[in-house]
Formats: structure tokens, sequence, C-alpha cells
């Protein structure tokens, strides 16, 4: 049984239910969570998400606000405003009160405002007779109201058309001609078929193959360096404790490999619900140990792919300084930091020629590109240095100005400044990555 939950103002919860008898058989079940205030979204997906496979938002606003308390990965879709909203209102304006509607306000979340205008556009009213208010999550419902009212007593209107029902309402209490910026049915049964496919999707790889190796660093010199008797076979006793009480978590097997190296066999929708729990338990092996411990994580259909994508996994994590936790996944994608605050996702493969191309002409890997891409995205630069790229990649100065000089030279990035930290010393340089095809 998959359970979807709806989440909206109550008459756009009816028209998204009313569609979704369509699709209701057995193993689909969508559940109403109506609001009055869209600021009860973020409590209403919190408590209840653990519950559900998937979330129905009734437009941009719940589902911008949902996105702040939801992982990235989450499973939620809904209904963008297209332009078929907007000529509904203009239709149902001109047929109610039998006027050619040219001057009009309207509101919408930024998110969508583009997308608004550009309907404007192609219905070829001019700028000066509309008046757009775009707003952020945290919108004041009587401000945007006042607004609408303003502009209709001043006659520099006709009507107003709304995304908010708190606006609707109180706009429809002062006999303003107002209208709802509705999602049609044709975009509920489309924006339903992708969260029941995703879904789906998502059980499946859930149930995928997932393996972790844990490796504690030069086990074998830890005997060398204890005066102690017994000390390698009570720390061994110890490890495997240890590890014997994540298994349960992940309700996995544990295989001992030797020399400090150790595999746990679970599914990956076991191994993802449980990182926080893996991150502890690496903690606690390296105060034990007293050493670093590396863990690579990989995930396939088949035992034989989730255990090569996990020694390159683990490869990757030995690599940088501090170990850490890295996964693999199937479809090429390398999450270093898996779990931290830090977390870094990036592909370390690509089909993008143009792109392979000119990497290799700089000789710059495409795995190293993408680390300083994703980097760059999660931090939100406009602009960095070389020595923001070393520390949070853990390289030196001079190997990141290597690259970014190489970068530059082949269109990939570009000098955008320099930057004075103190009075002495030559200021640094600032880059950008450039944002375009690569074909």
């Amino acid at each position: 049984m998959y359970r979807i939950g709806v989440v909206g103002p109550p008459p756009s919860i009816e028209r998204i239910l009313d569609v979704a008898n369509e699709f209701e058989h057995d193993e689909i079940e969508f559940v109403p969570f109506p609001y009055e205030d869209a600021k009860e979204v973020s409590g209403i997906v919190q408590e209840h998400n653990p519950e559900f496979n998937g979330w129905f938002f009734s437009g941009p606003i719940p589902f911008t606000i949902a996105r702040k308390v939801l992982n990235s990965e989450a499973n939620c879709v809904y209904c963008p405003p297209t332009g078929s909203n907007l000529y509904r209102c203009f239709l149902q304006m001109a047929f109610e009160h039998d006027i050619v509607v040219r001057r009009v306000s309207v509101d919408m979340i930024e998110s969508e405002g583009e997308h608004l205008r550009e309907a404007f556009a192609e219905l070829e009213i001019p700028p000066e007779e509309t008046y757009v208010r775009t707003f952020d999550e945290h919108y004041d419902p009587q401000s945007i109201a006042q607004f609408h009212l303003r502009l209709w007593r001043e006659g520099k209107t006709q009507g107003a058309f709304t995304t908010l029902l708190s606006v609707y309402r109180a706009l429809q209490q002062e006999g303003v001609p107002v209208y709802r910026v509705l999602m049609t049915k044709m975009e509920i049964r489309q924006a339903m078929k992708i969260v029941i496919e995703k879904a789906r999707s998502s059980y499946f790889k859930d149930s995928q193959i997932g393996v972790e190796i844990i490796e504690i660093e030069q086990f074998d010199k830890i005997a060398e360096q204890s005066n102690a008797r017994y000390h390698l076979q009570h720390l061994e006793l110890k490890i495997k404790q240890t590890l014997l009480l994540l298994c349960e978590k992940l309700d996995g097997s544990l295989l001992d490999n030797g020399n400090g190296r150790y595999q746990i066999f679970s599914s990956r929708g076991a191994i993802e619900r449980e990182i926080d729990e893996l991150r502890q338990t690496v903690q606690l092996l390296s105060l034990e140990a007293d050493v670093s411990v590396a863990v690579g994580i990989g995930f396939g259909e088949t035992a034989f792919s989730a255990e090569s994508h996990a020694r390159r996994a683990l490869q990757h994590a030995k690599d940088k300084p501090e170990f850490g936790i890295v996964i693999v996944q199937d479809d090429g994608i390398i999450i270093e930091y898996a779990g931290g605050f830090d977390q870094l996702t990036y592909a370390y493969r690509s089909s993008d020629k143009g792109l392979l191309e000119k990497l290799n002409k700089v000789n710059v890997s495409i795995k190293t590109y993408k680390r300083i891409e994703a980097l760059v995205h999660r931090m939100g630069w406009n602009s960095f240095t070389t020595s923001d790229i070393a520390s949070h990649l853990t390289m030196t100065v001079r190997n990141a100005q290597r690259i970014m000089g190489s970068l530059c030279e082949c269109g990939l990035a570009e000098l955008k400044g320099e930057e004075l930290q103190s009075l002495r010393g030559r200021p640094k340089k600032m880059y950008r990555l450039i944002k375009k095809e690569h074909s």
C-alpha cells in the first residue's frame, strides 16, 4: 500500500481528491490534510512524514514551505501555475461580468513570478495594465489583500486574481470581483501520476542491496604499539560487539574480512535510514582503536555490484585526510560526508561530450570538476577563492590554483575580481563557474 498525503486549503483538496478517485485501487491511498493557513504546512509534514510514501501539494506555496523541512530526495510534487490557470480566470471574469478584461491585479509566490509574466506576455496584455504582487513563504495575507483592494478602489483594475484562499475570502467580503488561480484537472492528473511513479520507484530503490565496508586504519600496527598481552584480541571483540549492535538496527549480516576490515550486508532503505547510527558507530570505533576509520557504502541491484560500489566508495574515503563516510550509488552519484551537515553530492561520470573534451584538454578529471560544482552549489557562492575550494575539499591551495587556472583556460570558469583580506599580502583572486551548454 502506497500512502500519499494531500496538503492544501479545503477547496483545493476537494479538487485533488475528485481526480484521485480515478486512481483508486488497492495499492494507493490518498490522505487529505486541509489547512486554513499555509503556515500550518511545516507542522503537518514534520509530524506525518514517516507515515507516507509521498506528498501532493496544492500549489507552490505549501510546496516551498514543505521543502524547508523535507530532505532533498523526498517524494513531493505540486501543480505549478501555468498559462491555462490564468486564462481560466480571464474567461470566468469576462463571462460573468460581460466585459473585456484587460486591467487586473495578480498575486503569486516569487518562485513562479517569471511564469506568470510570461503568461501575460502571451496574452499580449500591456505590462502597464497588469499589477503583479509576488511574495515569499513568510507572506502577510492582509497586506496582499490590501494591494488588490487599493488598486480596485482607485479604478486601476477591473478585478483581482489570487492564489491565496484567505485573500480570496477577504476580497469577496469587500465586493471585489476576485477569482482563484486554480489548477486544472489535467494538471492534477499529471502531477498525480508523477508522485505515484516516484513512490513505486522509491520502494524498489529501498529494496536494493546495500553493502558497508568499514576499515580500521593501520590495524596491524595496533598490536605492535601496545605493551599489553591480548590487547588486539580484546579490541577485536569490542569492535565486533559495536558492529553487531549496528547490524541489529540494519537487520543486516556482519562479515569479518580480517586485518581490521568488516562488511555489513543490508538493504539500501535500512542503511539510508540509519546513517546517523553509522556515524555514531564510526566515532565510537575511532575512539576505541585510537585511529581513523573509513567507511565505503555501495548500492546495487546485485550483491556483486553493491560490493563493487562499496569498494570504490571506501577508496574515496581513504583518499581524504580525515576519512569519513562515502556512498557510491548505482547511478554514478557519489555522496561525501554522508549524513553530515557538510554532505556533498556529485556524479563521477558524465555523458556530456563537450564538457569531457574541455576537461581532457586541461587535464582536469570529471570527478574534480563535479566536486567543485557541487560545493559551489551547496554553499551558494556567486564567487569564491582558491582558499575556499582548498579548505572545503581538503586539497592544497596550490592544487586549487592549478585547477581553477585550468578551468578558466577551457572556459568553464572565469576570474571575477580580487579580494584584499588584509593590508599586507597580495589580494586573492575571485572566481566564478560559468553555467552554459557544453555540447
